[in-house]
């Protein structure tokens, strides 16, 4: 029987259950809220960046979930500097060309501040000078970094990147370091 486990990983913690830095390195990983032995994280998300990370002992369901070629859809929560107008958003909607090629077309929206959102330690840099907002992407690729590099392309840097769903599966009700299985 396959093994899904939903975890929503913090801020500041690694996708992985072992840090390949330095020995003296102090930084979290996926072991220190998970003790699940033979589950691995289908995917990545970057340290800097928050939410839903589905683990499995399913090989063939990992490659399903990470694999460009299954198109599997991926939802983000971005808060972003400044209030992008919807040519912005069009602009997302149509695909972007990035230093590695072009992206697909991604599903772009201004939403409000999603009502699950939790604290974030340490909070964001915020500047009294600039208002912040959220955008909701959709997307079916998962380049390194991408959705930082496609709110940067449009003149939007992301203040804090929370990755909402994969397929099926979405955050709700699972509290910032929180898992359950499926």
């Amino acid at each position: 029987m396959t093994r899904v486990l939903l975890f929503n990983k913090p801020f500041n913690v690694l996708s992985q259950f072992t840090d390949s830095g330095s020995a003296a390195s102090d930084r979290q990983t996926l072991s220190d809220y998970i003790s699940v032995p033979g589950v691995y994280p289908a995917g990545r998300l970057d340290r800097d960046s928050e939410g839903l990370l589905v683990l499995t002992d399913n090989g063939r369901l990992q490659q399903h979930l990470s694999d460009p070629q299954f198109k599997t859809e991926k939802i983000y929560w971005a808060q972003v500097e400044g209030i992008p107008a919807q040519a912005d958003l069009v602009a997302l909607q149509r695909g972007l060309v990035l230093k590695d090629g072009p992206t697909l077309p991604a599903g772009a929206r201004r939403i409000d501040e999603p009502a699950l959102l939790w604290p974030r330690t340490p909070p964001i840099r915020v500047r009294k000078s600039v208002p912040d907002s959220w955008i909701e992407l959709r997307l079916t690729e998962g380049r390194n970094r991408q959705v930082r590099r496609m709110t940067a392309a449009i003149g939007f840097p992301t203040l804090r990147l929370i990755r909402a769903g994969i397929g099926a599966w979405t955050l709700e009700g699972l509290e910032s370091g929180a898992w359950r299985e499926t």
